[in-house]
């Protein structure tokens, strides 16, 4: 214990003691994160009527009926659609203006760079309130188009932020010398620098798709209708009636949003293997 204690615990010799601190703000900072976690999953398996924690009797009802309700499950339907297309849209707009702000000689690059991450600056309501006056007039209120719209323009920022410290670490003189021997930017970018960045692109990807899946602000006022989101589902439901069905579709969330990172996580280790 008192060699770990003295011990290095960075390449500048800084040691674990030395860092007790932030260790010790580390461990209260992740108590503070799971513990919410650890008190909805156990509300999901209540008998009760209503959310209830510690059980007194356990069940797998909630679960039944959230399967069993056609409106649950077109919420959901409505959720994944829609997280999955703002995937498929954001994902390779991000990384395209990541790559052209990245390349370009432009004299306000930077400027341009801010302004794309504008949606994570301004207040989410206020992209919702615009999206809903926007889309009055366009006619696409409560569609799926409106909603996978206004999804990734939330989610374009992280696109941009991930693949853009990726390229920072990527040296493009790679992509010059097969330019340099006649392929096309294009072809380029596709054979040769994808490739050595794929790890940001799945994990923007991932972010994406979580994104749209778990936003509430914004499906609040664009969706709706025949399309509603599973999130503005629960929020209606805890607004209108304190419903235990909610603490089991957090479950089922959670168990997603970590499916997906636990993923993501595994191909990075893969690509450092190789």
């Amino acid at each position: 214990m008192l060699k770990w204690w003295t011990s290095p615990a960075t390449e500048t010799q800084v040691t674990h003691g030395q860092r007790l601190w932030l260790y010790v703000i580390s461990v209260i900072i992740m108590i503070l994160l799971v513990t919410p976690t650890l008190i909805v999953v156990p509300m999901s398996f209540s008998d009760s009527q209503y959310l209830e924690f510690p059980p007194e009797n356990w069940s797998m009802r909630w679960y039944q009926f959230y399967f069993g309700s056609e409106e649950w499950m077109r919420a959901t339907w409505t959720s994944f659609k829609a997280a999955f297309l703002t995937m498929l849209v954001a994902t390779p707009v991000g990384v395209l203006a990541a790559y052209g702000l990245h390349a370009s000689k432009v004299k306000f690059v930077r400027a341009t760079f801010v302004l794309m991450l504008t949606p994570m600056m301004v207040p989410v309501v206020l992209i919702a309130i615009g999206a809903f006056y926007a889309y009055v007039q366009m006619g696409i209120l409560y569609t799926i188009m409106g909603l996978v719209l206004a999804h990734s323009v939330l989610a374009l920022p992280l696109v941009v932020i991930v693949t853009g410290s990726a390229l920072k670490s990527y040296d493009m003189s790679q992509e010059e010398a097969a330019r340099s021997l006649g392929a096309p930017r294009w072809k380029a970018f596709l054979t040769v620098t994808l490739p050595q960045i794929r790890f940001a692109v799945v994990t923007s990807a991932l972010l994406s798709f979580l994104t749209s899946f778990d936003e509430v602000v914004v499906a609040m006022f664009v969706s709706g209708g025949d399309n509603p989101t599973l999130t503005r589902n629960m929020f209606n439901a805890l607004r209108d009636q304190i419903d235990p069905t909610i603490a089991s579709i957090s479950t089922i969330m959670i168990l997603i949003t970590t499916f997906m990172m636990v993923l993501a996580q595994m191909f990075g280790q893969d690509k450092r293997r190789k």
